[in-house]
């Protein structure tokens, strides 16, 4: 498939997004039981904020791929069906979700909701529907593309947890620089969860690829033809230039291209990120962490990009010639 960079910076900004959202509300849900230092409402307002800004910016991204973006409000319309339709749905109601957390912990709005006589049951109810917008997000987006049964790159469950996992490592990153700047008594536990959960992704991301490595494709010449001999040869493509399949179904760059993005992808978003979080974590050094997230932001750019090159379409069987 052709990788359209709107959607590779829809998709990265909203992981970091939605991941920061989780940091913050699972700190301060950690707080409330004197697991970890609380800290002030306006440290979570203004986390919050920043995880909208990266939310908004996805959905800017989003609309340069769109042929019209007038008409965008009726990406809605088939919810019943589309993934993509339930993404377009899921989106503001997690970004208004999260700024009403955001407002909440700044006017530091609170009452005993449950009669507990414990603080913040107002933020931390606000942030648990939050955390079920940002999970129903992360689904409808990976199942946009692990829904497509003839990509088989994308069709596994393992398109949803990688989605998931780098998504949360890049948001549980930047929340460990901000902490590292706002709340240093917040950076060892961000910090770790950012460590296990880029370590996690690593092992998912490779299951991926090595599942990718050994698919046996579905269709072949004669499938895509419809001609049943045991040897087909294309020697044109039909016509005297390329085409909107030519352009959009096919990435056209060469195997050796794809398997340097491939080895970039994995240095920039895995082992550097870690190493980095580790020298930060030790140094408690907010330029290292900081340094980490951007590291691994940008590795997150080159595995987006291979995620849709490597899918391979069927139709591209019909124009290899030009593929």
């Amino acid at each position: 498939m052709h990788p359209a960079f709107s959607v590779i910076f829809l998709t990265t900004l909203l992981g970091v997004g939605q991941g920061l959202f989780l940091a913050l509300f699972s700190s301060q849900a950690y707080s409330v039981v004197d697991v970890l230092p609380a800290q002030s409402g306006g440290f979570y307002a203004l986390g919050a904020f920043i995880a909208l800004i990266f939310l908004i910016g996805g959905l800017i991204a989003s609309v340069f791929h769109l042929g019209h973006p007038e008409r965008a409000w009726r990406a809605a319309a088939m919810w019943r069906t589309s993934w993509l339709s339930r993404e377009v749905i899921a989106l503001p109601i997690a970004m208004g979700v999260i700024a009403l957390y955001a407002l909440v912990n700044w006017l530091g709005i609170d009452a005993d909701l449950y009669g507990l006589g414990v603080p913040g049951q107002v933020a931390l109810s606000v942030g648990a529907f939050g955390v079920i917008a940002t999970l129903a997000l992360f689904v409808c987006t990976a199942m946009i593309y692990a829904a497509i049964k003839f990509l088989q790159e994308w069709a596994s469950p393992l398109t949803v947890v990688n989605y998931f996992l780098l998504g949360t490592a890049s948001g549980f990153g930047f929340a460990t620089a901000y902490a590292a700047v706002a709340a240093p008594d917040l950076v060892p536990f961000y910090g770790g969860w950012a460590i296990t959960l880029t370590f996690a992704g690593l092992l998912s991301r490779a299951a991926s690829l090595f599942r990718n490595a050994r698919i046996k494709q579905k269709s072949s010449v004669q499938t895509a033809i419809g001609v049943r001999h045991n040897k087909v040869r294309q020697g044109s493509m039909g016509m005297m230039g390329g085409s909107y399949n030519t352009r959009e179904y096919f990435h056209g760059r060469t195997a050796a291209f794809l398997k340097s993005v491939k080895w970039i992808f994995l240095a920039l978003t895995f082992p550097l990120p870690l190493l980095l979080l580790w020298l930060g974590l030790a140094q408690m050094s907010a330029g290292l962490l900081m340094l980490a997230f951007g590291v691994q932001y940008v590795g997150l750019l080159f595995e987006r990009w291979f995620f849709f090159a490597q899918a391979n379409h069927p139709q591209n069987l019909y124009y290899q010639v030009v593929g």
